[in-house]
């Protein structure tokens, strides 16, 4: 299976639902690059839609001002895991996860974002 990469920039998080149902479309960035994953939310006080950085396997949430949910994504962009995490906080590396996404607190459940569930990234 060839690697994906995607460049930093705005994108659209589709979260695929059961057939027939469609699915929830939510605006995107990317955070690709070092410096980008590096920053991600820091220093936010919202966040419009979601943030994808990739390639990753843990984040955390020291200087930031919000709580947020993050969902841990496989190589497949399935969900393996999601955590709300509390500004302070320190989370443990997911072994096969390669990919986070982040939203404010309690937008994945609004959007579906469940273990099991697959998303797509699609270009804006």
């Amino acid at each position: 299976m060839r690697r994906r990469r995607w460049p930093d920039g705005a994108g659209v998080l589709v979260v695929e639902r059961p057939a027939g149902a469609g699915g929830v479309r939510v605006p995107l960035e990317v955070a690709s690059s070092y410096r980008a994953r590096s920053k991600g939310l820091l220093g936010r006080d919202s966040v419009d839609g979601a943030m994808l950085l990739t390639p990753a396997n843990s984040v955390h949430t020291f200087r930031m001002r919000m709580a947020i949910d993050v969902a841990y994504l496989d190589r497949r962009l399935t969900v393996i895991a999601v955590r709300t995490m509390r500004p302070g906080r320190l989370g443990l590396p997911r072994p096969r996860a390669r990919h986070v996404l982040e939203a404010e607190a309690g937008a994945m459940v609004g959007w579906g974002v469940r273990v099991g569930t697959r998303i797509a990234v699609e270009d804006e």
